[in-house]
């Protein structure tokens, strides 16, 4: 039997070229201008970095560039659990979408999903913020 887990898709749409926003948002030394999860930053070890973030230390594998668009990264918290985090750039006329999958991982009540979907749409209200200005 194939086992799905309840998804949330969260998308921004940002008023600059794709290939920009692609350019931005890959490199991983970026994610912690917007994106809150990663706390005070990334160093990085061997392919994978190590974020240092809120709720301790994680480490981060982040998908190779490419010309798709896929901003893939996978978490692996302390206790050895991996999330994956799809993200994604689209070209929207002129301008970008940028979506990501936000898994409800097994074991998550209500409010802890609640709460990691506000904290994704404010992430992707950064990176908006922040290639807009």
């Amino acid at each position: 039997m194939t086992t799905l887990f309840e998804v949330r898709p969260m998308t921004v749409s940002i008023a600059r070229p794709a290939a920009e926003v692609y350019a931005f948002a890959h490199r991983p030394e970026s994610f912690p201008q917007w994106a809150a999860g990663l706390g005070a930053g990334l160093t990085r070890d061997g392919d994978r970095w190590v974020a240092h973030g809120p709720d301790g230390d994680v480490h981060v594998r982040f998908s190779p560039q490419n010309p798709y668009g896929v901003l893939d990264h996978w978490v692996t918290l302390a206790d050895g659990t991996e999330i994956s985090i799809p993200l994604r750039v689209v070209a929207n006329g002129d301008g970008a979408e940028v979506t990501l999958t936000l898994f409800r991982v097994p074991g998550m009540d209500d409010a802890t999903f609640a709460r990691d979907q506000g904290m994704v749409s404010a992430d992707l209200a950064r990176l908006k913020a922040l290639l807009e200005s």
